[in-house]
């Protein structure tokens, strides 16, 4: 099963905002096949890296709709990520607002799921 999503991630800089996409992985948080859109990174260095750095956020789309979330820059190994809670969040932002699910509903569904024992 396939749990990879397009996402558009944006660094935030004091003066600027360096966009890329990539693949979120939804089961791990890894954000993988990141390319950046306007900017040569092996020449100008990893946007987290600047002296200007402020945050860098991913959105994930859906027929218009959008869910914001957080992501994580790893400076040793130039690597985006989703840390485990916000991933978490994700999901049920994402369920509730692409397919209308409220989250107490998704919470229920799954604790049922696991009730069950064949």
């Amino acid at each position: 099963m396939d749990l990879q999503v397009p996402v558009k991630i944006f660094d935030e800089l004091e003066d600027e905002v360096i966009e890329s996409t990539g693949l979120l992985d939804l089961a791990s948080g890894a954000i993988t096949q990141v390319k950046y859109l306007d900017y040569d990174c092996e020449g100008r260095g990893l946007p987290a890296e600047k002296e200007d750095y402020d945050f860098t956020c991913g959105i994930l789309s859906n027929n218009g709709k959008d869910v914001e979330f957080r992501v994580e820059v790893d400076l040793f190994t130039g690597k985006y990520s989703v840390s485990a809670n916000e991933l978490l969040e994700i999901k049920v932002r994402a369920a509730k607002l692409f397919a209308g699910i409220d989250g107490k509903d998704l919470a229920n569904g799954a604790a049922k799921g696991k009730g069950k024992s064949h």
